[in-house]
């Protein structure tokens, strides 16, 4: 994995944990090489991981919407900052541009793109792992409700494992890594779906 598409929230939560997590994982993927490629904001989390990555080395490509940049929400100080027309667009240069998805603590826009990383490999549009950091049980609720669209038969067998959560973020990035792509549902036939 050379680079990452790290999916969080542009938010400061009271509880410093999660600006702490933040910051580690920054550190983390620039001491281990990988690019950070994030939502291109200086605000919450969001500044926080593309800070951390700059102060220790690494590299930062942000990709944010126009209507972003003109809130001044920019993080001006990224190797690169791709400006783009809407949230769509920012999404697919977020499966462009990584080897992966790596997200931490978010709200409503983490969601979404925690949600269509997911989706998109099911399908079939990337092959690529999509990691959740289960920081201080904040998606402890989200891997249990993910485990119950499994059990009910939403979610087939041969995608169960799309989702890699994990509590340990080196842990995590060497599943991440280990990851073997599933039968997306475009190679399967009817009779299998």
């Amino acid at each position: 994995m050379k680079a990452l598409a790290v999916y969080c929230g542009s938010a400061t939560p009271a509880d410093p944990i999660y600006i702490e997590t933040a910051r580690l994982v920054g550190r983390s993927l620039a001491e281990a090489g990988i690019t950070v490629v994030y939502g291109g904001g200086r605000l919450g989390l969001m500044g926080a991981v593309a800070d951390a990555t700059l102060e220790a080395g690494g590299a930062v490509i942000g990709v944010i919407p126009e209507a972003l940049v003109g809130s001044e929400v920019a993080h001006r100080g990224c190797t690169e900052l791709h400006v783009v027309p809407g949230m769509h667009e920012r999404k697919r240069q977020f499966t462009d541009l990584s080897d992966g998805f790596l997200t931490i603590p978010g709200g409503v826009g983490t969601m979404d793109e925690l949600w269509e990383a997911i989706s998109w490999a099911q399908l079939g549009y990337h092959a690529k792992p999509v990691g959740v950091l289960n920081v201080a049980g904040f998606y402890d609720k989200l891997i249990e409700f993910n485990a119950h669209m499994i059990e009910v038969g939403f979610i087939r067998e041969q995608h169960a494992g799309i989702m890699i959560a994990d509590t340990n973020l080196p842990s995590l990035l060497d599943r991440m890594r280990d990851y073997v792509p599933h039968k997306p549902i475009f190679a399967m036939k009817a009779e299998d779906l």
